[in-house]
């Protein structure tokens, strides 16, 4: 990266770390079962909800005990259950249609970070109706306040209950890209483990990758704070020590529990600290291909901070510490590489791959350009990349075997 774009990025950057303790950002009221929200939705008095959920989590009944609390409130429940799993600009406004259709007047998004991003961006659209999608995308776009929103995670990973980010993909030019208000993040959010158990384990795993990358990227970031370090540390010591037990076995509830837990610290560090390129690639991975966000973020993880080499060192080496598989005593060198080497671990152990299979030569460019756009000035990453040192990563990522 020449010396003008790493000047920007930098004071940028600093800027915006500055003005992060004044920003509008608030926590969701956290409740601990989804029959605890019948006192709720009693009290806000709305008459007509949509639900944004996901067709195969509908058809498993998985939906069945709020939609009978609506019910029992009397309350209209139109439901929209046709989101993908990288939830596309049709989705949100096929979603948005029905919205108004119905005459709602809250959103309940229930699911994974797809439905709750499709929610969040139904919400923006319902605050700038006359506005297109893309034309709300980037940083503080969406100043409206947004129809009350209420997040239930059926997977523990994304965050998206308690962040500020929702991802969309635009089907059409095979790219993703992010949405960062502060007004999206949901009012409410239920982190109640039962509705976790039929998460399937492929899920389960790449989900929970999905939450350690959070707390590795806000973690070793330039935009840190005594608080998004301390959330970064306790929740790589929770997934290092939960994520494995609940992909082994589904109806283990403190691991499920535990891992609702440390996926709604690390959406709480990453919303203040942000992420960096290993979420940058991943996006592009997801655009293009749909590969599904946690799996791209699982396999692109390590490879990534290799690639940041001594310049993240000393703060892997404390994630290490807290992971539990580096000892005070190691070198800030041995012990990042021991992390890195149990992540990698860790993906085998759950049989995610390591690396991605379909990536063509011709696309690595067009998507390097679109993650060195996504990251760059805004992610405080601790070596700053270009689109051409961004391409090797992809080449490293991609499965040349067959």
């Amino acid at each position: 990266m020449n010396i003008l774009k790493r000047s920007y990025c930098r004071v940028f950057q600093f800027a915006f770390r500055l003005a992060m303790p004044i920003l509008p950002y608030r926590k969701p009221t956290v409740y601990n079962k989804v029959s605890d929200l019948e006192p709720l939705l009693k009290e806000l008095k709305v008459k007509s909800v949509l639900l944004v959920t996901d067709e195969s989590l509908r058809k498993a009944g998985v939906t069945k005990n709020l939609e009978k609390i609506l019910s029992n409130c009397k309350i209209k429940c139109a439901v929209y259950d046709k989101t993908c799993a990288n939830p596309t600009v049709k989705n949100v406004n096929e979603a948005k249609e029905l919205y108004i259709k119905e005459k709602c007047e809250c959103l309940i998004a229930f699911g994974g970070g797809s439905p709750m991003d499709c929610a969040k961006a139904v919400g923006a659209l319902i605050a700038y109706p006359n506005k297109d999608l893309s034309k709300l995308k980037g940083l503080l776009k969406v100043l409206r306040k947004i129809p009350t929103l209420i997040a239930i995670p059926t997977t523990a990973g994304t965050g998206s209950e308690v962040t500020i980010t929702a991802v969309i993909t635009d089907s059409e030019k095979k790219h993703k890209y992010t949405m960062n208000d502060f007004t999206l993040i949901p009012r409410y959010a239920v982190l109640d483990p039962e509705v976790t158990y039929s998460l399937p384990p492929r899920f389960t795993s790449t989900t929970g990758m999905d939450a350690l990358t959070h707390v590795v990227e806000a973690y070793i970031g330039g935009s840190t704070t005594k608080e998004t370090r301390a959330l970064s540390l306790e929740a790589t010591k929770l997934i290092f020590n939960n994520v494995e037990k609940a992909y082994k076995n589904g109806n283990n509830h403190d691991a499920r529990q535990n891992m609702l837990i440390a996926a709604y610290k690390a959406g709480i560090a990453f919303s203040k600290s942000y992420v960096g390129y290993i979420h940058a690639i991943a996006h592009s991975l997801g655009g293009q291909y749909n590969i599904p966000h946690g799996l791209a973020n699982a396999v692109v993880m390590p490879i990534v901070l290799e690639e940041y080499g001594k310049s993240a060192y000393k703060k892997l080496h404390d994630l290490g510490m807290a992971a539990g598989v580096v000892r005070k005593g190691d070198s800030y060198e041995k012990g990042a590489k021991k992390f890195i080497k149990a992540i990698r671990e860790l993906n085998k152990k759950m049989d995610i791959p390591e690396t991605i299979q379909g990536i063509k030569a011709e696309d690595i460019s067009l998507m390097a350009k679109h993650a060195d756009k996504e990251a760059n000035p805004l992610y405080p990453v601790p070596k700053l990349m270009n689109a051409k040192e961004l391409e090797v990563i992809y080449y490293k990522v991609a499965d040349w075997s067959k």
